[in-house]
């Protein structure tokens, strides 16, 4: 068996030639070999309205006899893919449905009509194209974006995901020190884009959806890209004292980060302006920003 090597899970070898039910057999023989607990079985992508391939998945069904069997649907294609649902559940009896693309389709309606036509649950959504974009499906969550109340837990778990508890109390001690670096900044982004994308992250807070400002807000994902190259061209000193940097020093940092001087600005602007919030919040809690602006 090959081996997936992104996953490190072992992969069963296959071609065009071959017939799909013999390989699923082969496959499930060489999984009880390889001594794995569980089977994946990959079908091509086919549409419902092929009664040839729809039969191929029946002999395949009756062949392996799978204890569980899940439709992966695109929920950007709206009306098909529930058409494509319940064609599919109602030749193969599923067990399931992976919806993909559910960060571009915020308002959730191909779950909400697949799981009434098909009285089957959604178990996993794809939010974007890396391997740790695939989640749980919890409805309950669902519901609240799409009544505008945001998804705070799903916000926790991903922030608990990417963050390392004692850096994050080492952080907190700054903050309270007002002692806010550069470096913090630049760390900061850095495990916000690992949690996703901005986009998402705001709309997963309550309220932030109905601030006009933010409605169909689109981030431009390469700004953070940009902000970590001007603060890695920074010196060490550079980065704890950030009112070191003048005329000739932002020249500098500019070149070696291959930005402009009003790039350098502009994140020298954004970074003071989160300062000032910080000392703000120290002051008066959430109370002393309510008069306040986003950072960005």
């Amino acid at each position: 068996m090959f081996q997936g090597d992104q996953l490190s899970v072992p992969v069963f070898p296959s071609n065009q030639e071959m017939d799909p039910v013999k390989i699923c057999q082969e496959a499930r023989t060489a999984a009880h070999r390889e001594l794995c607990d569980t089977l994946l079985i990959d079908t091509a992508g086919r549409l419902h309205i092929d009664e040839e391939l729809m039969t191929e998945l029946c002999r395949i069904k009756d062949a392996v006899k799978p204890s569980d069997i899940l439709l992966v649907a695109d929920a950007m294609t709206g009306q098909d893919a529930v058409n494509i649902a319940e064609s599919f559940n109602n030749t193969l009896d599923i067990g399931g449905v992976v919806l993909t693309k559910m960060d571009g389709d915020a308002r959730g309606g191909a779950a909400l009509s697949i799981k009434s036509i098909t009285d089957k649950p959604i178990k996993f959504i794809g939010v974007g194209e890396k391997l740790g974009d695939l989640e749980p499906f919890h409805p309950d969550r669902m519901s609240s974006r799409i009544l505008g109340m945001g998804d705070v837990l799903t916000m926790i778990e991903k922030a608990q995901a990417v963050v390392d508890e004692k850096e994050a109390a080492k952080l907190e001690k700054r903050i309270r020190k007002n002692e806010f670096t550069l470096e913090d900044f630049r760390d900061q982004m850095v495990q916000i884009r690992k949690m996703g994308s901005m986009s998402d992250l705001i709309n997963m807070i309550p309220g932030m959806g109905k601030i006009k400002q933010l409605k169909n807000l689109e981030v431009d994902e390469n700004e953070f890209i940009k902000i970590e190259a001007m603060i890695n061209s920074m010196t060490s000193q550079e980065r704890r004292r950030h009112t070191l940097i003048k005329g000739s020093r932002r020249k500098r940092i500019a070149k070696g980060s291959g930005t402009s001087i009003q790039d350098i600005n502009n994140l020298l602007k954004n970074y003071t302006q989160v300062v000032k919030m910080m000392k703000k919040i120290n002051k008066g809690g959430m109370r002393g920003i309510s008069q306040g602006m986003l950072p960005f």
